[in-house]
């Protein structure tokens, strides 16, 4: 089977390598770090290709933009096989006014909210909301930096007309939603959906702020870890109970399929799981360490996700644990400053249990140089967090490149609420 991963970062990379075990992979556009052989004797190739020219047996989109633009309707009508949904299925990530009006008429339990296109109507909202934080999020694609958390009230409304300037996020602020707060430990699921079933995957907790303790401003993400101690089999099929499958039903009924990955983020407060928004594709960070506890062939899963056939594969066997640690430029989550050379990529590889995964890296010479942000994901696996955890920051200490910076405190209390 000739599998076409769409994307150029960690996840995309973690993608390649899962699939790389039964089939030969391309990865468009890829970057320089991810070509080669994977341990199962497979090819990992990048390319400057269109995705919608592929004849791939099975398409993967890792990014939430070509799914919003309708990338998997376009290769649909050709026949090919995709990992993701199209157009209509994607506003689930592609507007949270959308997505919030989806859960409420599905009753999906989640935060109150308004949308909104002036701060007068901001403003009318928080005057109901007993107390803070308070929530500002841009409607569109934000790459992941379009959520503020605010304690004040003036910050929070401050925010809601700097987003609506379209100064920060253009288009993709014109309208912004507020929220109420929830609170208590977060969680990423990640479900497979092939228009009719639904199948859960472990459960990953990321960390969106950029310093240790949760400090600074949210970024694309610094790491994560799975699976989660808090998400008990009781706790998941709640979720799926309340929040997925009311979902998908509300979609259905609205004459979407949704065929790929629903990624839900979810709020665990005393009286059980909420949502805090959908994402229609596989998480970043959150892939890097789900896919390496996925056992068999994940190519056939994926392949009968796409194609409708859920029931004709086993579900997935799970064993041990990950953990993913981003290596960042140096200015990151603002303005990263690139081309540094990097160094210890062969001695970090040769570390039992990791994996060194390119996020934004190019070629120089017979070495890297760092093209972006998030530029390495350092993934820890073992059968335990502890194991798990160790082994990533191992992989962490043999890489260097200058000003790079990192989370010190990735799945240092697994159990945490993660704001």
């Amino acid at each position: 089977m000739r599998v076409l991963v769409v994307g150029s970062g960690a996840r995309e990379h973690a993608l390649a390598l899962a699939c790389g075990r039964s089939a030969d992979v391309l990865v468009a556009p890829g970057n320089p770090g991810m070509a080669g052989r994977t341990p199962a004797g497979h090819s990992i190739v990048t390319a400057a290709i269109d995705p919608a020219s592929t004849d791939a047996d099975l398409v993967v989109v890792g990014p939430e933009a070509p799914l919003v633009a309708g990338l998997a309707d376009r290769l649909r009508a050709r026949g090919i096989p995709v990992l993701g949904p199209g157009a209509a299925g994607a506003r689930l990530e592609g507007s949270k006014a959308f997505m919030k009006g989806v859960a409420a008429a599905a009753n999906v339990p989640t935060a109150r909210f308004r949308a909104v296109q002036r701060v007068e109507d901001a403003a009318e909202f928080f005057a109901g909301v007993a107390s803070g934080p308070f929530v500002v999020k841009t409607d569109g694609l934000a790459g992941g930096k379009g959520v503020l958390v605010a304690e004040r009230v003036e910050e929070a409304l401050s925010d809601v007309a700097a987003k609506l300037s379209g100064a920060a996020f253009g288009a993709a602020g014109t309208t912004v939603v507020v929220e109420e707060a929830l609170r208590g430990p977060e969680l990423s699921l990640l479900v497979l959906c092939d228009g009719t079933r639904a199948v859960a995957l472990p459960c990953a907790q990321d960390f969106k702020r950029v310093g240790d303790d949760d400090a600074g401003p949210n970024t694309g993400g610094m790491g994560a870890y799975a699976p989660v101690p808090l998400a008990s089999a009781d706790l998941v099929g709640r979720a799926m109970d309340e929040i997925i499958h009311p979902t998908l039903a509300e979609l259905t009924r609205r004459g979407i399929v949704y065929q790929g990955v629903l990624y839900a983020g979810l709020i665990l407060e005393p009286d059980g799981p909420k949502l805090v928004e959908y994402n229609v594709r596989f998480g970043d960070p959150e892939a890097e360490v789900v896919l390496p506890l996925l056992g068999g062939d994940v190519t056939a899963l994926l392949h009968a996700t796409a194609t409708g056939r859920l029931e004709a594969v086993d579900e997935p066997v799970v064993a041990g644990a990950a953990v993913g640690v981003v290596c960042a430029a140096p200015g990151y989550p603002g303005e990263a400053r690139t081309g540094e050379r990097i160094s210890g990529l062969e001695k970090a590889a040769t570390v039992e249990g990791v994996t060194v995964l390119h996020g934004a890296t190019a070629a120089d010479g017979d070495g890297f140089v760092t093209a972006g942000g998030r530029v390495l994901t350092i993934v820890g696996t073992a059968t335990d967090l502890d194991s798990a955890r160790a082994r990533a920051y191992a992989g962490v200490a043999a890489v260097d490149f200058p000003g790079m910076h990192y989370r010190h405190d990735i799945a240092a209390r697994p159990s945490r609420a993660q704001p």
